[in-house]
């Protein structure tokens, strides 16, 4: 098949293509360390593909979106996070493969919101008592890190559950958003063999797709990145525990 014969083959109309550089954007975005709104990429990009199959269009635009991500941030990675977090995001990949067939999609994600909204309250109410307390106790990692494994193998849904352990855990803003890049690098990296070989949603087709919406993605992350710098670190907490609690509800609702 020809290149052209390629992007033919998904018949999008014109409204569907807007709807994906749209999401890509977005993502471009999300990735810059404008974080809550990543959901919005799972949700437009299920409504153009459909729900499974939008996983591995998106998990390659994620991939080349992390790099950028990790290269101007790199400095500020915490590591100690992510070596606390990553090998039980492992598990919950693994996990996510063996029953990401079975599940029902529409009640994954719904359980998912209401986690994700009781934390976001909890966190709410923290902030507004000035609390300075710290979880550090392993079941609290080890529970954030399954579940946003879990969560991204099943639909990139990590997200808001990365969001909600780093405002937790009081990070900066350059440091909640180098280590998120590392953390989803890496992982992003790992879950890609099993679209390849085992869901099969990663093809030639989509990965020449995905050349095609490479300049939304790199728009999308350095006006992101003008904006992050805009932001100050208190503002930037408030702005992702109410955006998280959006893109929850988005969740819950769609």
């Amino acid at each position: 098949m020809s290149y052209l014969e390629i992007i033919n083959a998904y018949q999008l109309s014109t409204q569907q293509w807007i709807f994906i550089l749209l999401a890509v954007f977005l993502l471009g975005l999300s990735k810059s360390g404008i974080k809550g709104i990543g959901i919005l990429n799972v949700v437009i990009l299920a409504f153009v593909f459909g729900e499974k199959a939008s996983t591995g269009v998106l998990l390659p635009m994620l991939i080349f979106a992390d790099i950028f991500a990790v290269i101007y941030y790199n400095r500020h990675a915490n590591w100690t996070y992510i070596k606390k977090l990553l090998p039980w995001m492992v598990v919950g990949v693994l996990v996510g493969v063996w029953v990401g067939n079975d599940i029902s999609e529409l009640l994954f994600k719904r359980l998912m919101a209401i986690i994700i909204i009781a934390s976001v309250l909890i966190l709410f109410y923290n902030e507004k008592r000035k609390s300075s307390t710290i979880p550090t106790h392993i079941a609290f990692s080890s529970s954030a890190g399954f579940l946003a494994g879990f969560t991204t193998m099943i639909g990139n849904l990590a997200g808001p559950i990365s969001n909600i352990y780093f405002l937790a855990i009081k990070l900066p803003k350059n440091e909640f958003i180098g280590t998120a890049a590392w953390l989803f690098f890496i992982i992003n990296v790992f879950k890609l063999p099993f679209h390849f070989f085992v869901w099969k949603t990663v093809t030639k087709e989509s990965l020449v797709l995905n050349s095609l919406l490479i300049p939304a993605v790199v728009l999308g992350f350095f006006i992101g990145v003008m904006i992050v710098k805009k932001i100050s670190n208190l503002n930037y907490r408030k702005f992702i525990l109410i955006v998280t609690t959006i893109g929850a509800l988005v969740m819950l609702f769609k």
